[in-house]
């Protein structure tokens, strides 16, 4: 069949949207070969920076080298694990981050980090984040939210790579276990306060961390306050030295302090020091032993800097940018770059890259006792509201730049937010800071809801939709508008609590809990019905159907979604009508009605293409070649594959690629074209697994049983089948569905 057998909307689709993109290279006449190199991602060297030489720690060098097997004679292949333990402040990560930099030949592939927070306020890091924190720095994504597939997808990316990983502050040996690479040629360092004993059973080394020898102490000391100083105060030193008890962080503060003040004798600090002398030593209670220390400099502060100090206590993380300094301290910058400047030189703070600092696990707990008065004073309420007014301010920018359809609910602010929000250039930089920033923006909502500024956690959930809708964190969706939902009950806010139960149970949907989202999207009709809103009906009926579809109630998915399409109709709204009955249609297709979903998949490609909507018209295409290869019409079904196939690889849409490269598959195995149809599967089983999706599984099965004749084929809905992956990531949402 030629292309002037295709609809007329398919053919405009293929010239007037057809686009170019990536390299292009325009030539009268090419002889030989043309090669295009994509630009290669940067390897990752992730280790923190430490100093160039670590006093007193030959010793323990030494002894992971012996641990590693390393000589100059014969380099030993890197396949261990070192589980560094010690108190806190005695230099673990330190140690381990030089010991890997000395190492770094051996690890052509990168050097990973990941400060899994054992100690901090607001909890030891999932798992799932640090996963996905070691697949973006190698290109992979999305990130499955499961933490199965994540720990699948991280061992296949290291399986043959030469990398060391520094996993810093670890809690427990279940957190630690799932982060490991599994590599015959990873060298992995594991820091932690505990022992972690349980890592034994999977063979790890272990290397208990001591106190320094005092000669050593002392020798910090003199490096860093000068050696004419401590000569002419020898007493003064050997007490600084005794009372900081030969602790590293103790001992590298304490020297900071005398720093700051070149005309200060060294007596004075001895004296600070001397005022609790057994709790600084008592090394078993957490964050005690160095308390005196950090009361010590704090103490050297301008006023200004302990303010800020105290007010970035308050805050619910302890990594944060330059920009939320200034808001919460209503500074500008050049203002509030100097007091953090303040705030490093004493060692208080850590500047992690440009523009964005961290206070160490202990350091955040003095910090917070510090701003302790101020936190129910005005200073503190206000801190904590223009805070969080800037962060729903921001979030509110991008999604109105990302998904504007759906910004149509209200911002309450504690106070008009007293400096502009974030202001972003583009969808990409929008998207970008709420990727950063995801973690930040969830403590925000917690801690809002938290201190019952109710209005600013649910807002703040809605406002996020663009991070859920496009980097898809499951568990931070599901949590979002779990705590969103509450928080606009305890409002009293109808229309919010409908948005957040339409868009949380997508969210509930994609994480797997059909059950829930079908209860979410239940609740959210009654109650879209409850107040005569017919768009918000639309929305929960399409949710409701997609949730029946997955669950294979293909009857009730149809009803709703027919009802659906037809309510948006009525009101005009093109967009949203189609994709409800592009769902549709792929609801029929799972139902065998193959013939009826042509017609009713064809219109919605022409809608949506005359809008245009370059997605959702390729998804359309997809879902055509499907019903043309279930009618046995193979020619018309290859010409929409190969469309649609050259669509997402243009917007770069993987998951989609890999399954039009599965149904093609299929329809070359239906023509009797094993050799073509074993190469496309294996190109989407490739594609699978290197996003982790749990489709890989299914199709490597199927693989297996090419030869087993054409009576095997599942259906496009079928469990065994590729189907529709998820229906939300297939809109701008289930409210900007209606724009």
């Amino acid at each position: 069949m030629s292309e002037a057998d295709l609809p007329a909307s398919v053919q405009r689709n293929s010239i007037e949207d057809a686009r170019v993109t990536g390299t292009v290279v325009q030539a009268g006449a090419i002889h030989g070969g043309v090669h295009l190199h994509a630009p290669a991602l940067p390897v990752p060297r992730q280790l923190p920076p430490v100093p160039r030489r670590l006093v007193g720690r030959e010793g323990d060098l030494a002894a992971l080298d012996e641990s590693l097997g390393v000589s100059v004679a014969e380099p030993a292949a890197a396949d261990v694990t070192v589980v560094v333990t010690g108190p806190a402040g005695v230099g673990k990560t330190a140690l381990a981050a030089q010991w890997l930099r000395g190492l770094s030949g051996r690890f052509p592939d990168g050097q990973l980090y990941a400060d899994l927070r054992g100690h901090a306020p607001g909890g030891p890091v999932d798992p799932v984040e640090a996963l996905g924190g070691f697949l973006r720095a190698f290109g992979v994504g999305p990130v499955p939210g499961n933490l199965a597939e994540g720990v699948a997808l991280w061992r296949s990316v290291a399986a043959d790579r030469r990398i060391a990983v520094l996993l810093d502050n670890a809690s427990t040996a279940a957190q630690v276990r799932p982060l490991l690479p599994g590599s015959e040629h990873a060298v992995v360092v594991v820091t932690s306060r505990r022992r972690l004993t349980g890592l034994g059973i999977d063979g790890a080394v272990f290397h208990p961390l001591g106190l320094l020898a005092r000669a050593a102490s002392a020798q910090i000391l003199a490096q860093r306050v000068g050696e004419g100083r401590v000569a002419a105060e020898q007493a003064a030193a050997a007490e600084v030295v005794e009372r900081c008890a030969d602790l590293p962080l103790a001992i590298c503060l304490a020297a900071a302090r005398i720093a700051a003040r070149p005309v200060q004798r060294l007596a004075v600090t001895a004296r600070a020091l001397g005022q609790d002398a057994d709790r600084l030593a008592t090394l078993d209670v957490e964050g005690e032993t160095v308390r005196n220390v950090l009361d010590a400099s704090f103490e050297v502060l301008e006023a200004d800097a302990a303010r800020l100090y105290g007010l970035l206590g308050l805050l619910p993380f302890a990594e944060f940018t330059l920009e939320v300094a200034c808001v919460a301290g209503d500074l500008r910058a050049p203002e509030a770059d100097r007091l953090l400047d303040g705030l490093m030189d004493v060692h208080l703070l850590e500047e992690l890259s440009d523009g964005c600092f961290r206070f160490h696990d202990l350091v955040k707990l003095h910090a917070r006792a510090c701003g302790e008065p101020l936190r129910d004073g005005p200073p503190g309420r206000t801190a904590a509201d223009r805070v969080l007014d800037w962060y729903l301010a921001s979030a509110t920018a991008a999604e109105e730049l990302i998904s504007p359809s759906h910004r149509t609910l209200p911002r309450d602010y504690a106070g008009q937010p007293a400096r502009p929000a974030r202001v972003f250039e583009d969808e990409d930089e929008a998207l970008g800071w709420l990727d950063v920033e995801r973690d930040r923006l969830m403590a925000a909502l917690r801690w809002a809801a938290e201190t019952g500024r109710h209005a600013t956690a649910w807002q703040l959930a809605d406002a996020m939709w663009p991070l859920f809708l496009r980097l898809r964190p499951a568990r931070l969706w599901v949590e979002a508008h779990r705590t969103g939902l509450a928080a606009a009950r305890a409002a009293g806010h109808r229309a919010g609590e409908l948005r957040l139960l339409t868009s949380g149970g997508h969210g509930l949907r994609n994480a797997r809990e059909d059950e829930e989202a079908a209860d979410w999207f239940a609740e959210a009709l009654e109650l879209a019905r409850c107040s005569a809103a017919p768009l918000a009906e639309a929305d929960a009926l399409y949710g409701l159907g997609q949730t029946h579809r997955t669950a294979g109630r293909l009857a009730e998915a149809a009803g709703c979604l027919d009802e659906a399409a037809g309510i948006r109709a009525g009101k005009g709204l093109v967009r949203g009508a189609a994709l409800a009955r592009l769902s549709l249609g792929d609801v029929l297709l799972a139902a065998g009605r193959a013939e009826e979903a042509v017609g009713i998949i064809t219109t919605a490609h022409r809608e949506l293409a005359e809008i245009p909507d370059a997605y959702e018209a390729t998804r359309a295409l997809a879902f055509l070649g499907q019903a043309h290869s279930a009618l046995g019409a193979y020619g018309p079904a290859e010409r929409c594959f190969a469309q649609a196939l050259d669509g997402f690889r243009a917007g770069r849409a993987r998951l989609w690629e890999a399954r039009v490269l599965e149904l093609s598959g299929e329809l070359e195995r239906l023509r009797g074209r094993t050799a073509e149809a074993r190469a496309r599967f294996q190109a989407s089983l490739t594609g699978y697994r290197e996003l982790g999706a749990p489709d890989a599984a299914r199709l490597a099965g199927r693989i297996g049983a090419l030869d087993d004749g054409p009576g095997l084929t599942p259906r496009p809905g079928d469990p065994g089948g590729p189907g529709d992956p998820d229906g939300s990531d297939d809109s701008d949402g289930p409210h900007a569905a209606d724009g």
